[in-house]
């Protein structure tokens, strides 16, 4: 599992950790089951403090991508196809809002954007 940190993100380092770990699993590049490096390790190997990383696994944990067993470390949790759907559909709304943000920012009309994203959608199908 690679995880870059950019030192020039507006995101916290905590959360650029969450999101590509949270990417991997999503992805299926982590399985369910699958141990994650522990939070001391995380820490050592991007050379950040523990708060950080153990911060970013409360998160996993806390939106139900990863558990923890005390003594044994964080594992991946098990991931329903709904669940997995529910999440990606949260990420796009997410993403689609900063389109409509960036596009009203420069003036880009609604049929305008609409049709950026059919011919984007039928480009990639």
């Amino acid at each position: 599992m690679q995880i870059i940190i950019s030192n020039t993100s507006k995101d916290p380092i905590y959360e650029q950790i969450y999101v590509q770990i949270k990417k991997h699993i999503l992805t299926n590049e982590l399985q369910a089951g699958e141990a994650l490096p522990s939070m001391r390790q995380l820490a050592k190997d991007l050379d950040i403090s523990v708060i950080t990383t153990k911060r970013a696994y409360e998160e996993l944990e806390k939106n139900g991508f990863i558990y923890s067993i005390v003594g044994k470390g964080s594992f991946v949790s098990e991931q329903s196809n709904e669940m997995i759907r529910e999440r990606k559909m949260k990420v796009i709304e997410e993403q689609l809002l900063s389109a409509i943000e960036n596009s009203k920012e420069i003036g880009v009309e609604l049929a305008e954007l609409q049709e950026l994203l059919t011919l984007l959608y039928k480009e990639e199908t």
